[in-house]
């Protein structure tokens, strides 16, 4: 295998990073429409993806240590947006699910995420550069799949 051009590792950077500060808009975004910090927002994202469901997994996805993200899960508890069971396969852990409110929660931060992108493209880019980012989105499909 031969090293990657210098415009392959450019474009590799600059994706990561653009990706990256769109990630943490996005969830400042959710953040400010629910009323929660940025890791309660993520975690309560999380679980209704269906991406973890006990604080040690959520913890790891997160990059967190696992007492910070049972603090995260406790408060999200007392808000009436998550409960926790206990893992009838191993008593030492607990499963963290969303309530309803939870539900609603998650669903308005996804509409919320949703319409700030829609409307930034709109306000901020020209017709032009709207067609660009959907071949651009064409392309990272292009890059993911197997």
């Amino acid at each position: 295998m031969t090293d990657p051009s210098s415009s392959s590792v450019r474009a590799a950077l600059d994706l990561r990073v653009a990706f990256a500060r769109l990630r943490r808009r996005l969830r400042e975004v959710a953040s400010d429409s629910a009323g929660l910090s940025a890791q309660q927002s993520s975690a309560l994202a999380r679980i209704g993806k269906g991406e973890g469901n006990t604080a040690s997994r959520l913890a790891e996805l997160e990059g967190v240590r696992p007492q910070s993200m049972a603090t995260t899960i406790a408060s999200l508890e007392e808000l009436g947006l998550v409960t926790r069971t206990p893992d009838p396969t191993d008593g030492r852990r607990q499963l963290v699910a969303l309530t309803e409110a939870g539900r609603s929660a998650e669903s308005g931060n996804l509409d919320a995420r949703k319409e700030w992108l829609a409307h930034a493209i709109e306000e901020r880019l020209t017709e032009d550069e709207r067609q660009t980012i959907l071949a651009a989105t064409a392309l990272i499909e292009k890059l993911v799949r197997p």
